[in-house]
């Protein structure tokens, strides 16, 4: 039987380890060329629903969340209560808390910019989540996502749609 070949007079990482060390350093030197050279967006801020808003005239949609549309219910039959209406007011008292900032990582079929916002340092998108007034998207705010629906905040606080199926079963005019 034979054995396998071994890397024989070699002290050392593999090559495959400098590669990946070399992947990193670039992805690290990119993020640092984004950070520098695309500005953040910053000015007035006007709130559209409970994920997108407009800053400086620029019109975001928050990166990883998705808050219930503008017109949606949500609870039971019995019992329906505007959760759309409740996560706009969320988003609106977060940016007036301070100044918001936004930076851009992508750009959505309506044409405005998905970014990641903070005011005054604190994360937009994962304060909406943690407090229950969006769904987190991919891997992005899973932690605050079942932390809010372990205590029941916000949607979380009974039956409610997501609002991707909410908006499957609503289609805007036009689009």
């Amino acid at each position: 039987m034979r054995r396998p070949r071994r890397f024989e007079g070699r002290r050392g990482w593999r090559p495959s380890t400098y590669q990946s060390i070399l992947v990193a350093v670039v992805l690290v030197a990119g993020a640092l060329v984004v950070e520098r050279f695309v500005p953040a967006l910053t000015g007035s801020v006007r709130v559209a629903d409970g994920d997108s808003l407009e800053i400086g005239g620029e019109r975001v949609r928050l990166e990883g969340i998705d808050a219930p549309e503008l017109h949606q219910q949500c609870g039971s039959p019995e019992k329906l209560w505007p959760c759309g209406e409740r996560a706009r007011a969320a988003l609106r008292a977060l940016v007036a808390k301070g100044e918001v900032k936004c930076r851009p990582v992508d750009e959505d079929r309506y044409a405005r910019a998905v970014s990641v916002c903070t005011v005054d340092g604190r994360d937009i998108g994962a304060a909406l989540v943690s407090d229950g007034w969006a769904v987190a998207l991919g891997l992005s705010y899973g932690s605050e996502e079942r932390a809010a629906r372990q205590a029941g905040r916000g949607i979380w606080a009974g039956p409610f749609e997501r609002p991707g199926e909410w908006r499957a079963r609503n289609p805007r005019a036009g689009s």
